[in-house]
């Protein structure tokens, strides 16, 4: 869905075109500008629509992961939404292809006295979301706004020694949507 002015420039630029297309004589170099504009735009407007959403598991799947001698990268396989494509299924991340300000959020569940991970930004831990407690299952959750650059990497990271499960229920999420371009 585009929005309203930016669908009047794009009808402004094709208008722009068939005008140029119609006269005598057309300049190489005008079309080619007048494309790479077009590209320009459509690659805004791409950019405008970015979300992604995945759990653990599926429902009826049952995950129990951890715990392990060093950090693992945890792999978020039910993807709920993914617009945009920025999600990379293979790797349980983002990768960013153009800068952006983007919203993560993330919820752990886990059980007592085993739980914590973390949104890494290459490599660097940004946020944790730690729970614990010594009886009865816990959870938490975390959200936080970063501003990406070209080749960052966004991903969750479970601590050595730390557990998850999910039983399909989908308590351990990853999440991030576009703030702004």
């Amino acid at each position: 869905m585009l929005y309203n002015n930016q669908y009047l420039i794009l009808l402004y630029l094709v208008e722009e075109l068939r005008k140029e297309n119609g006269g005598e004589t057309v300049c190489l170099n005008e079309v080619k500008f007048s494309l790479y504009i077009l590209s320009v735009i459509y690659h805004y407007i791409a950019c405008l629509f970015i979300a992604f959403s995945a759990s653990l598991v599926e429902s009826g799947n049952i995950a129990d992961i951890g715990p392990f001698t060093t950090e693992i990268t945890v792999t978020f396989r039910n993807v709920f939404t993914n617009i945009g494509n920025d999600y990379n299924y293979d790797y349980s991340a983002i990768i960013q292809e153009t800068a952006y300000l983007l919203l993560f959020a993330l919820g752990i569940f886990t059980a007592p006295l085993k739980g914590a991970y973390g949104t890494c930004s290459n490599s660097l831990r940004v946020v944790i979301a730690h729970a614990r407690q010594d009886q009865y299952d816990v959870n938490s959750s975390k959200a936080v706004v970063l501003i990406l650059e070209v080749g960052d990497v966004v991903y969750v990271r479970l601590w050595s020694g730390r557990s998850i499960y999910d039983n399909g229920n989908n308590y351990n999420t990853f999440s991030g949507h576009l703030l702004f371009p």
